[in-house]
């Protein structure tokens, strides 16, 4: 008995100590998104939001190829970690280094030379095309800075050191608040300024977190020998799911703006980057709880110890409930607070937003639910369940939805699809999981 409690308090705390880090850290990581569209919404006006908004998708996209590479390197470097001197513990972190080089590559060469053409793909017409492609081009051009965060991140958190992870995220963060402030008031520097902070608070995220190289705790070194090119696609393979996620969100807001222009305008678009850039957000800390859980999922799954998996689950669902109700509480009380907190609204927009927010807002329950179960089964290496529920939500479902709903309710059934494609995703997740537990 007393050994069990002991367990039990074990993975209470090893659990509560990364979530704490990681949570704090991508609360940080979500003020360099809120920095942006407060600072875009109050200095240059609806439709420099409406554009920002536009250039999301393409921003998901480059993190998502991100997260892909950093979890599922790190996802390798910890069930690898009972074999340290294994060939996939050994060089993880060079071939993900590696292939985040070349991704980089391919990011810096699309912004120098494609940023209108992407812009106006994403939706941009003659009033937001100047604001989305000055944005888009700045922050593609620096993608190596934003796949180096996220790479940095998942393997310094997984080399031990959660605490600085979490520092980096925190102190990049609040430089980009600062410098958000003086590049488009103070120095009047608009579009180009508010990219340009997001560069530099990025910048700020990858130092702090190269620290961890001269520290006694690192175990991550560079290094060719071991290097194989078919361990790549291990690493995209073990990581898909991630990026399937990121760029689902943004697949997701690009449908969405699609829709809401054919229906509503560029004041529909506005109103969607008030509600996607604060949905953003609360993805950002189901993340937290998700790259909490993610090491200590993969190390137990690799000990064989079931027990101790399942408590980190049911930890993860009822920290991932209570923070997720506080929004949607929120949002059902007080619904324009969240469009006064970034605009100066017109009386067309607060009509709008209210009821958009209201239902849009429900949604975020499910959303944390189905985190919880895509990390589960991404962790015990489950990846067609996890994909099956990333594809779900984030891409089959929505979609349908988005279409088919305002046939019969107009623009409010544009915002009753993510609340929907969320809930019936929950449902299927819930029935993986339960045949899932049947193993243990």
């Amino acid at each position: 008995m007393n050994a069990a409690r002991q367990n039990e308090q074990s993975i209470f705390h090893t659990f509560f100590k990364y979530v704490s880090s990681n949570v704090l850290g991508m609360i940080g990581f979500s003020c360099y998104i809120l920095a942006d569209v407060f600072f875009i919404a109050r200095g240059i006006g609806a439709d420099a939001l409406a554009a920002l908004n536009l250039t999301l998708p393409a921003y998901n996209l480059m993190n998502g190829i991100g997260l892909m590479i950093g979890m599922g390197g790190a996802a390798r470097y910890s069930l690898s970690s009972t074999r340290p001197d294994s060939d996939t513990h050994r060089t993880a972190f060079t071939h993900a280094l590696l292939l985040a080089a070349l991704c980089a590559l391919f990011f810096s060469f699309a912004g120098a030379f494609c940023s209108e053409e992407i812009s106006a793909i994403l939706g941009a017409d003659h009033d937001t095309i100047g604001y989305a492609s000055d944005y888009i081009r700045i922050l593609l051009l620096f993608s190596p800075l934003f796949l180096g965060n996220n790479l940095l991140l998942c393997f310094v958190r997984n080399d031990g050191a959660p605490r600085l992870s979490m520092a980096g995220m925190l102190i990049g963060s609040l430089a980009n608040i600062v410098l958000d402030y003086l590049f488009v008031y103070p120095m009047n520097m608009g579009m180009k300024g508010a990219a340009l902070a997001t560069v530099l608070g990025s910048s700020l995220t990858v130092v702090i977190l190269c620290t961890h190289f001269f520290t006694k705790k690192n175990q991550l070194k560079f290094t060719l020998k071991g290097f194989h090119p078919s361990f790549l696609q291990k690493i995209i393979a073990n990581g898909f799911t991630s990026f399937v996620i990121e760029a689902a969100s943004g697949f997701t807001i690009f449908i969405f703006n699609l829709q809401l222009i054919r229906y509503l305008g560029n004041t529909g678009v506005s109103v969607y980057g008030i509600i996607c850039n604060t949905a953003l957000v609360v993805i950002c800390l189901c993340k937290g709880i998700e790259q909490a859980a993610q090491p200590i999922l993969s190390i137990n799954h690799g000990a064989g110890l079931s027990s101790r998996i399942l408590k980190v689950q049911s930890l993860s669902l009822k920290t991932s409930v209570i923070i997720c109700t506080l929004p949607v509480l929120l949002g059902l009380f007080v619904p324009n607070l969240f469009t006064y907190i970034f605009l100066e609204p017109t009386s067309e927009i607060l009509t709008l937003a209210a009821p958009a927010i209201r239902i849009y807002f429900t949604g975020f329950l499910f959303l944390g639910i189905n985190m919880v179960f895509i990390c589960y089964f991404q962790s015990v290496a489950k990846s067609v369940q996890s994909l099956s529920l990333c594809l779900l939500r984030g891409c089959i479902l929505v979609v349908a939805f988005v279409y088919i709903l305002p046939v019969f309710f107009g623009s409010t059934g544009i915002w009753l699809a993510f609340p929907a494609a969320e809930f019936l995703t929950m449902i299927v997740g819930i029935c993986f999981y339960r045949q899932d537990l049947k193993a243990y």
